[in-house]
């Protein structure tokens, strides 16, 4: 059964408004450690940067957490909560986000189209990983079965959200750039966190429609 990309952008938005002060208070907390970190420990960058990208790792499985108990009628659960349900499949995640992150870069550097292929069908790797839980690799085939037929949809999807992004960002940026410094890099903070939730709660709400259309 196919989906429609309007109904689950519609989706995505319902639940960021609902539930915006997990989302957006949970990643503005991580963007200000990273400052916090940078501030007190200058010259630590590439362990700085992969901290943070642990933290962005975990920052995803806790969204698909929140997602899978909004879609179960289950919206008690604290943000520790959330976080100590994604620790045993933090690991997998880690592992999977890197494989992710350099077979779609390699293929937008060969060639567009094969890069925008495996945004595509590894759309959902990150929620299979942590909801299903199948293992490393086993995950990107299991985004691919659930992607297929739907590829257009979920480009749809990608497309639409990665423009609002951008967009908001742009926004965001001209805003910071006419005030001064110091505000300016806290409209970037509150610009940043308001839109780091965007991408993991469209791989969280596409893996719901795409498992079960019916309830979409």
């Amino acid at each position: 059964m196919s989906i429609t990309p309007g109904t689950v952008i519609s989706r995505i938005w319902a639940i960021y408004r609902e539930h915006t002060g997990v989302l957006v208070g949970t990643a503005a907390t991580l963007f200000a450690l990273e400052f916090l970190v940078l501030l007190l420990v200058p010259g630590a960058s590439i362990a700085i940067t992969i901290l943070f990208w642990a933290l962005t790792v975990l920052y995803q499985g806790m969204v698909v957490k929140l997602v899978q108990d909004v879609e179960n009628s289950r919206g008690d659960h604290s943000v520790l909560d959330l976080i100590r349900s994604v620790e045993p499949v933090l690991l997998p995640l880690m592992a999977v986000s890197i494989i992710y992150a350099i077979g779609v870069a390699i293929g937008l550097v060969l060639l567009i189209i094969p890069g925008v292929i495996l945004l595509v069908i590894w759309a959902v790797v990150a929620p299979v990983t942590v909801l299903e839980r199948p293992g490393v690799f086993a995950a990107f085939g299991r985004s691919r079965e659930l992607v297929r037929g739907n590829g257009w949809s979920v480009f749809a999807v990608i497309l639409l959200v990665g423009v609002a992004v951008i967009i908001v960002s742009f926004i965001g940026g001209l805003v910071a750039a006419s005030v001064g410094s110091v505000g300016g890099a806290l409209i970037e903070w509150a610009v940043t966190a308001a839109v780091a939730p965007l991408s993991a709660l469209s791989a969280s709400v596409l893996y719901f429609a795409l498992r079960e259309p019916v309830a979409f």
